[in-house]
């Protein structure tokens, strides 16, 4: 049976750009697997720890030689990777935030990247390729070629470097100026926004086609 992860990580609920786009996306898997089954965290809302002093050295210690805390810790490891491991598909909802991925993403990258789990500790061969890996990126300006901030957008350069090790090749889908409606400075831009928004939901609506029923 088809498994969809959806995962978001806006803070900004129902608000949120990026969240509206990934229901969207979820919809269309949806209508392409008939009975398939969809994982939703939400790490806006319920992030998972940052790797510390205390428990993220678990993952330089064998297990039967783990502290309490460091257990825990591998444990939420085992569990994140296992979700990724179990699905076919994972969507992935990246707003831009401060040039860079939300830390509630790098924080969820880091428990990703896991000896024995996502990784062969030899070989370094990834474990987890093979899925389709699907990242709608929202961005409050613009960021595209010729644009005063372009290159300023580190979170879709860096997404793909730190997944490598364990094999997920995310593909991106964005919308952008997407504060163009908010900000009166930003007035003159809302049809280039309006237009990336309507590119980023045809996009998200070819992403997979629709199941086919009847004969």
């Amino acid at each position: 049976m088809a498994r969809l992860l959806h995962i978001d990580s806006s803070v900004q609920g129902d608000g949120s750009v990026s969240r509206r786009l990934t229901a969207r996306a979820a919809d269309v898997w949806r209508a392409a697997h008939p009975g398939g089954t969809i994982v939703y965290r939400d790490l806006g809302a319920d992030p998972v720890p940052h790797l510390d002093a205390v428990a993220g050295i678990s993952r330089l210690v064998p297990p039967e030689q783990h502290t309490e805390a460091q257990a825990a810790s591998w444990a939420l490891t085992e569990r994140l990777v296992g979700e990724v491991a179990a699905a076919d598909t994972i969507l992935l909802g990246l707003p831009l935030y401060n040039y860079g991925v939300p830390s509630s993403v790098k924080a969820w990258v880091d428990h990703l990247i896991a000896p024995g789990l996502s990784y062969h500790p030899e070989s370094r061969e990834g474990l987890l390729g093979g899925r389709d890996f699907v990242a709608i990126v929202s961005r409050g300006g613009g960021y595209g070629v010729g644009t005063p901030k372009e290159g300023w957008d580190h979170a879709t350069a860096w997404l793909p470097h730190g997944l490598s090790l364990t094999g997920l090749e995310p593909r991106f889908i964005t919308a952008e100026l997407t504060l163009a409606p908010e900000k009166p400075a930003m007035s003159s831009l809302v049809p280039l926004a309006e237009e990336s928004r309507r590119q980023a939901e045809a996009a998200i609506d070819k992403l997979w086609p629709p199941a086919v029923t009847g004969v």
